[in-house]
């Protein structure tokens, strides 16, 4: 049952590749011939293709009209029936062939215009965006401390900063100078034990003379 199914499976998509190529080639030769019968168009639309054409009907007129009987291959007595055949045959497939070209033309202007409709919605998007972008840094530049504001937070840095290294100099100070007066009662104190022990050195080299 598998091995059928996955055959099965094989030869349908074998078949869908099939008519996408035919589908590719009726598209292909469609083209070629609207391409050419537009070109053909364009072509009549020339005064190139006036300018021709009245040449070619002069000629023919003129050379039906002066030339000998035998060599004639159009009545003049007629009315140049053949002329008038080959004009309105020329006319009759002109008519076509200038519509099948303005079908294509619109077909064309449907398309640019489809692609111009989403290019535009496309731009209106990503200008929306860069609106929306613009105002988020508008708000954030608007929450962003100014340079007048940092400065004037610097100044009151540096001058705390001096007061501190101020009330730290007289700190200092009074530790010196009450280090100082400490210093000097400490001294003052030897002095004293040293004039004692004088004193009393004076006091017994006395004693020992007196004996």
């Amino acid at each position: 049952m598998s091995r059928r199914r996955w055959r099965f499976r094989g030869r349908s998509r074998d078949g869908e590749r099939e008519r996408d190529r035919e589908r590719e080639r009726d598209r292909e030769s469609r083209d070629t011939f609207g391409r050419a019968m537009e070109a053909f168009a364009r072509g009549m639309g020339t005064p190139a293709f006036l300018v021709g054409l009245t040449v070619f009907v002069a000629a023919w007129i003129v050379w039906n009209s002066v030339a000998p009987e035998q060599l004639r291959f159009d009545s003049a007595a007629l009315g140049f029936i053949a002329l008038t055949l080959m004009l309105s045959l020329q006319a009759s497939y002109a008519a076509p062939m200038l519509l099948l070209a303005q079908n294509r033309q619109d077909d064309r202007d449907r398309v640019q215009i489809e692609q111009d409709r989403q290019r535009a919605e496309r731009n209106t998007a990503d200008l929306e965006y860069l609106a929306r972008e613009i105002v988020a840094l508008r708000m954030v530049v608007a929450d962003m401390a100014s340079k007048d504001f940092i400065r004037t937070e610097l100044r009151s840095l540096l001058e705390d900063i001096e007061e501190l290294d101020d009330e730290d100099g007289e700190d200092q100070a009074g530790r010196s100078t009450t280090r100082r007066g400490r210093a000097g009662d400490v001294d003052e104190n030897r002095a004293e034990e040293l004039r004692e022990q004088r004193r009393r050195a004076r006091a017994q080299e006395r004693d020992a003379a007196g004996d």
